[in-house]
């Protein structure tokens, strides 16, 4: 039987499996009814006290209880979900023993405030210092299971108990590239040879006091408070900032041959991935979009697929003045006249930016849009911007058979990461 190989000879790697949670519900149909209805899922904070916050509003997951409530512990809960989800449609069962490496995006770990005060609070000698009564507390051993969240590993770790993959989890952390990063490295050890599947993870519950503080220190936050569901709205002129939000992506990835082999259905196909970074700034891409532009690039090249059979850009499109602009420069730039023909679109008008988890995210959006022949619209995009000249498929879906994608994951520190999505191809 012959190998399904790219043309340099490596084996195709086929999507069996995916799973969702975002700010609009938990699983795929959830979600996709909700997109392709344009609606939003920006809401007032009610997590915690948002009194003379500037800003005041996130895309909040509601649909995953957890008690006691921590980001670690809902980052967990909701890649569990989105893992739980994926596994079942690939065909692989639920775990606890999935015959791949596991690769996860998530945040970097620190205790919040709440954990910190109860530390502080704990009973220590009189007058003691924070590090002293720090460790009268873990001298107790009360604090083991806080202890045990707040690690960076603690998110890779718990998921491999729960899923039972081969070899230790790798946790990757490329800012907004990180559900695309996991992805990535489950393609390459899938070309390698190294495995014959792979579980990709993006997951995220970044939405606490700490982290929205310091986006608003950056003026990287919109302040449009009144109308939630209205304030994320890229690549409009008055577009003011992007808003936070938290969510899962999972993806089963696997050889086509092994899938076809064990009939399962192919829901489509990772042809190529593209990373490139700079230097230029802590928190901004370089200006020019040299870095963004060399990721595309090497996405398209790495899928041996030229510009015009791109159908469809699922945007960063993260509502940012500086980003938006980039993001069209860099893919006129690459695209050139095929991009006017090319719809573009970006999902955090209603999910919001899920920062570590975008990737993940974003790619089975895109490859939702493969399989269901509907492409997810920009909503809030009232004011065209007359220097970004896009298709932006504003307000409303859009019926369209749609082969390959282009999904852009752009992060702080210019950490870039490009996938190229595909249709699965005919037996």
């Amino acid at each position: 039987m012959t190998k399904a190989l790219d043309s340099t000879g490596r084996p195709l790697v086929a999507v069996t499996g995916m799973g969702i949670v975002t700010s609009l519900g938990r699983g795929k149909d959830e979600n996709w009814k909700r997109l392709t209805a344009g609606e939003s899922g920006i809401k007032t904070i009610t997590r915690f006290p948002i009194e003379g916050l500037r800003t005041t509003m996130a895309g909040c997951v509601e649909c995953i209880p957890v008690e006691p409530m921590s980001a670690p512990a809902l980052t967990i809960a909701m890649a569990e979900a989105a893992a739980a989800e994926a596994l079942a449609e690939s065909g692989l069962g639920s775990g606890p023993s999935f015959p791949g490496p596991l690769y996860v995006a998530t945040p970097p770990a620190e205790l919040e405030w709440p954990q910190r005060r109860a530390l502080y609070e704990r009973d220590a000698e009189p007058g003691a210092s924070g590090y002293r009564r720090l460790l009268a507390a873990a001298r107790t051993g009360e604090f083991k299971n806080m202890t045990r969240l707040f690690q960076f590993s603690s998110v890779a770790d718990a998921l491999a108990d729960r899923f039972g993959p081969r070899g230790l989890p790798i946790s990757v952390s490329t800012a907004c590239a990180s559900g695309a990063s996991a992805i990535q490295l489950g393609v390459e050890a899938i070309r390698r040879g190294e495995a014959e599947t792979a579980l990709a993870i993006g997951t995220d519950s970044s939405v606490q006091i700490e982290a929205l503080i310091r986006f608003s220190l950056l003026s990287a936050l919109s302040t449009r408070c009144a109308t939630p569901e209205r304030a994320s709205r890229p690549f409009s002129k008055d577009r003011d900032g992007f808003v936070m939000a938290e969510g899962a992506g999972a993806l089963v990835l696997e050889t086509l041959d092994r899938a076809r082999a064990r009939g399962a259905r192919v829901i489509g196909l990772v042809r190529g991935c593209g990373e490139m970074a700079d230097d230029y700034h802590r928190t901004r891409s370089r200006p020019d979009g040299t870095a963004i532009i060399g990721a595309i690039e090497r996405a398209l090249d790495d899928a041996g697929a030229r510009p015009e059979e791109i159908g469809y850009v699922n945007a960063h499109g993260t509502s940012t003045p500086e980003n938006d602009k980039m993001e069209y420069i860099s893919l006129a730039a690459v695209l050139g006249d095929h991009l006017a023909k090319t719809p573009v679109s970006s999902s955090k008008s209603m999910i919001g930016h899920t920062l570590s988890a975008a990737g993940a995210i974003e790619a089975v959006i895109s490859l939702l849009t493969i399989d269901r022949g509907m492409i997810p619209p920009t909503i809030n995009y009232d004011t065209p911007d007359p220097e970004i000249p896009l298709d932006v498929v504003p307000g409303v879906a859009r019926k369209g058979v749609v082969r390959n994608v282009l999904s852009n994951s752009f992060g702080f520190g210019g950490q870039n990461v490009c996938l190229v999505l595909g249709a699965a191809p005919e037996a």
